[in-house]
């Protein structure tokens, strides 16, 4: 069967030799009989595959051993919970950066433990634009800062690291793998597994181990880092079969040629798409140019009237979730590591095409 164009912001598509992996493994995994999901995660089996992962993603980002590797469950939004019961005690205050839907959650669910300082928010452009950081208002008192380089539903991606006296905090769920980071300018990383990584279900985090140990004493222990560390995030059963494929993924990446060749395929893709856009008097982008995403790309029409038309003729010819969020309307493409640039060639054929058509 052929594989549809899958466009979708998460669960995004998986690798197809991944996918075609852990078909063939499925019942029968490493020869002994059973699938993965079956086996204990304490087995030595099971226990090199986390080891694996964790090694093949230390490699993927040159990742320190001064970094702890987590692998957690919740997903990112879990998160917004853990990062202030992790990094601020009762009564002090932290810094946020607003540029979407996404780190506007962040705030409101930080803002039930403690005082949270909006240093800056794009939110009067209608998050189009990231805020210039020499313009930010950070608090000389605040823990650490917080951010989201990359805003999925609204398409906006910082196009710098900030620079602050703090631990740097991002919610990485977008950006992660689909390009080279320095870990090093970060106190913590954190992203959920459905665009990137792997399955949804699974939240990687990266921490400075000098972070640790500093969560506050009502913190439960599942959200309690120094707790996932020291038990090799194995407090609790793991979702193993999502940590499986998270391996793979991490292998298939590695075989690629790494994240410097990620990026390269990447850019391509983006760059086609955002070439059409921009060189069409029927279709907009409506993020400032510096701050467009190299992930997610919304696009949108003067005229909305023919989006369910657009939808419907997409589907038709197997391309896969183009809607836009409902928050913002219009369509989006979401052009994660695994969509193919074959698949971005074939949306922007179906575009040219559509507007031929009706334009």
């Amino acid at each position: 069967m052929t594989r549809a164009h899958n466009f979708c912001a998460g669960p995004a598509a998986l690798p197809q030799p991944v996918l075609e992996r852990a078909q063939a493994e499925f019942l029968n995994w490493s020869d002994i009989g059973a699938s993965v999901m079956e086996v204990s995660h304490r087995s030595p089996a099971f226990m090199e595959v986390a080891q694996q992962a964790e090694a093949s993603l230390r490699r993927l980002m040159a990742v320190s051993d001064d970094y702890a590797v987590l692998f957690l469950q919740g997903g990112a939004s879990l998160q917004f919970a853990a990062v202030p019961l992790n990094l601020s005690a009762p009564g002090q205050s932290v810094d946020q950066v607003v540029t979407g839907q996404w780190s506007k959650k962040a705030l409101l669910e930080g803002q039930r433990f403690g005082s949270v300082n909006v240093a800056a928010t794009s939110e009067g452009s209608g998050f189009t634009t990231v805020p210039p950081q020499n313009g930010w208002q950070v608090d000389s008192s605040a823990t650490y800062l917080h951010y989201c380089p990359n805003e999925t539903i609204g398409g906006l991606e910082f196009d710098f690291v900030p620079q602050i006296d703090v631990p740097l905090v991002a919610d990485m769920s977008s950006t992660i793998l689909s390009r080279p980071i320095d870990v090093n300018q970060f106190g913590v990383l954190y992203a959920g597994a459905q665009k990137n990584i792997g399955p949804a279900g699974l939240c990687l985090v990266v921490v400075h181990r000098e972070l640790l140990g500093r969560a506050r004493a009502e913190a439960p222990a599942m959200l309690n880092w120094k707790t996932a560390a020291d038990n090799d995030s194995m407090y609790n059963t793991p979702p193993t079969f999502a940590l499986y494929l998270t391996g793979l993924v991490f292998e298939w990446l590695e075989n690629l040629g790494g994240l410097e060749e990620m990026e390269a395929i990447n850019r391509r893709k983006a760059g086609k798409l955002y070439h059409l856009i921009d060189n069409s008097d029927f279709y907009s982008n409506p993020v400032e140019t510096v701050s467009r995403s190299l992930m997610n790309v919304p696009f949108t029409r003067a005229d909305d009237g023919l989006d369910p038309v657009f939808l419907q003729e997409a589907e038709a010819v197997r391309l896969l979730n183009l809607k836009g969020h409902r928050s913002v309307g219009g369509m989006r493409a979401s052009l994660y590591n695994a969509v193919e640039e074959a698949s971005v060639d074939a949306l922007c054929d179906f575009m040219q095409d559509f507007e031929q058509r009706h334009g």
